[in-house]
């Protein structure tokens, strides 16, 4: 329940086990679609330490959050969705996109639970060294994408945008791309943002008549999204132009992580291109953490609570972590104070002097009740996390991670830890 959190392939490489059980533990970490392909892709990469690519893949599946984790929505969907009029996007609360959750109702309260996806099942897979061939066809094909990009065409299109005087830095790219999106004349800016986003012109014409039947509002409050995404590709673009940022293939990657931004808290990488670039199309109530920073916030945190005595540390990270240290000293309780408030602070303090297990038998019985026995409702709009009563998400999680037991026994659908 911390701070939704989105990181890249980068930060997790660069996490022990242990550190990675601590990950888990405290942000609710949001997949991306990008990662995922990434992983994947290794299983046709040479390594350079000499490992097989199915021991890179599953090391890295290992290590991916699976306890409190939400597979994001590709970011294609969510455009089509918002252009379509279908589904307006929420900019603004950091809360993720999710598909997959049917509705339920159970003595009279209607929630919504959501199963696990296809993405959480293949990296649970994963960790087994049990990979599909359709998985491995979709590998190489990957990496034969990755080697086919080039933006150099895209560059020669954009060269003639500054005039003479080309911007020095990447802070006046972005206030370039912000004025040409806000500007005068939005029909331009969105008839342009269609077609570099590859529209299909049938598609793009009911997009501009829809645009055209409301008014023809400010972009940014017809299709917020939409602007967010064309804003980091024309960003992207004038950036190569101006020789701000190369072209090699994997920055194209690397910045279309940025298409995600919106529905996070918190933003982690060890890549200098999300370094310089994800601060630049952050909200004020965001943070960009560097990798590093946030790799030894997680070692700090291991020793500290490996410290405790093992009739403690046995009864399972949820037990005895369910929050972290009150200590501002740790990187990970100043972002739960930025990003959950002083809230978290008056639940933990509640929590402790109840006495209360969050995984009392009943409690279980009854989420089991709701997954499996509740009745199905019919999906409605507006079952969103303020208009239902209840809300549950399956996971395949691991008893243990690295060094750390996480779960207590009496919880016999988890899975033990295995040698992957």
């Amino acid at each position: 329940m911390g701070p939704n959190l989105i990181f890249d392939k980068s930060f997790l490489q660069c996490l022990n086990r242990d550190e990675s059980a601590w990950l888990d533990q405290f942000y609710t970490s949001l997949i991306t679609p990008l990662f995922f392909v990434e992983t994947l892709a290794d299983l046709e990469k040479e390594d350079h330490k000499g490992r097989a690519p199915e021991q890179v893949v599953g090391n890295l599946a290992y290590k991916t959050p699976d306890m409190d984790v939400a597979p994001v929505c590709h970011h294609r969907t969510i455009l089509t969705g918002e252009l379509t009029g279908v589904g307006a996007v929420d900019m603004q609360t950091g809360r993720p996109l999710r598909l997959g959750g049917h509705d339920v109702l159970m003595d009279g309260e209607r929630g919504v639970v959501f199963d696990l996806s296809p993405e959480e099942e293949a990296l649970a897979r994963w960790q087994q060294r049990d990979y599909l061939s359709i998985e491995r066809e979709q590998a190489r094909e990957w990496r034969r994408e990755l080697s086919r990009i080039s933006s150099v065409d895209q560059q020669t299109k954009f060269q003639g945008w500054f005039g003479e005087k080309r911007p020095s830095e990447l802070g006046a790219v972005k206030s370039h791309v912000d004025h040409f999106i806000d500007g005068e004349n939005p029909g331009r800016a969105l008839r342009h943002g269609l077609s570099l986003l590859n529209v299909p012109t049938a598609a793009a014409a009911d997009v501009l008549r829809r645009w055209n039947e409301v008014g023809q509002p400010p972009l940014r409050a017809f299709a917020p999204f939409f602007c967010h995404v064309y804003g980091i590709d024309l960003f992207f673009y004038l950036s190569r132009a101006a020789d701000l940022i190369s072209g090699r293939s994997t920055n194209m990657i690397d910045i279309a992580y940025l298409y995600y931004l919106p529905f996070c808290m918190v933003f982690t990488s060890n890549d200098k291109l999300h370094r310089d670039t994800v601060p630049l199309f952050l909200r004020k109530d965001q943070t960009f953490v560097w990798g590093q920073k946030l790799k030894d916030d997680l070692s700090a945190l291991d020793i500290y609570y490996d410290k405790l005595p093992e009739s403690v540390k046995a009864k399972g990270t949820h037990h005895f972590a369910s929050r972290p240290p009150a200590d501002r000293a740790f990187l990970t309780t100043r972002l739960w104070d930025d990003h959950l408030k002083e809230g978290w602070r008056n639940t933990a303090t509640k929590a402790k002097s109840s006495g209360n297990d969050d995984f009392e038998p009943q409690i279980i019985a009854k989420i089991k009740r709701a997954t499996d026995a509740a009745e199905k409702a019919p999906v409605r709009p507006d079952s969103s996390p303020e208009k239902v009563d209840f809300m549950i998400t399956k996971h395949s999680v691991l008893r243990k991670k690295g060094k750390w037991t996480r779960y207590p026994k009496l919880l016999d659908s988890i899975k033990d830890d295995s040698d992957s």
